[in-house]
């Protein structure tokens, strides 16, 4: 047994571009197992000029997401660097949506609560026509970066996961 086979596992609620399997894949390096859920409690936004959404408390929100399940601690390390400091992991309760069975899960919300960039309405389907393939580009970049970073700083990834400037 290899001690990445003892490491505790996490699950995680996703409820933005981490929905799609094949950016989690690629991220993460698997495809781990998922269950569909609902998070009260928070709202999740667009970010201007940003690719990616965010959540933030919000009294009567509601966000349907996934939970992924069973991550090693090598796996949540990948998700809190691409993540970065605009975000912070905290334990949640959400409600699994086959069963309503209530779950604590670890989700990403946005540090910022009251940051101006945070607006309307994040739509997993509208990101997946317009922005999947730029974001996907961006997760390469980031995969690449992680195993040879050859004096590249986490900034320098961070600006492929902004928007072109002439896309609102």
């Amino acid at each position: 047994m290899t001690s990445s086979d003892q490491s505790p596992s996490h699950n995680v609620f996703v409820y933005g571009s981490f929905q799609e399997p094949s950016v989690v894949s690629l991220i993460l390096e698997c495809s781990p197992v998922t269950v569909s859920a609902q998070l009260h409690g928070f709202h999740v936004y667009r970010l201007k000029g940003r690719l990616h959404a965010c959540i933030s408390p919000s009294e009567n929100g509601l966000i349907n997401g996934k939970i992924l399940i069973g991550l090693t601690d090598a796996q949540l390390e990948n998700l809190d660097m691409i993540e970065g400091d605009d975000y912070v992991r905290k334990t949640v309760e959400v409600v699994l949506t086959d069963t309503s069975e209530k779950m604590k899960v670890e989700t990403y919300v946005w540090a910022n609560k009251d940051d101006p960039d945070m607006y309307g309405e994040w739509d997993f389907e509208e990101w997946k026509r317009l922005h999947m393939e730029k974001f996907m580009e961006a997760a390469k970049k980031f995969t690449e970066w992680k195993k040879n970073p050859d004096g590249q700083s986490r900034e320098e990834f961070e600006k492929f996961v902004h928007e072109d400037p002439h896309v609102a």
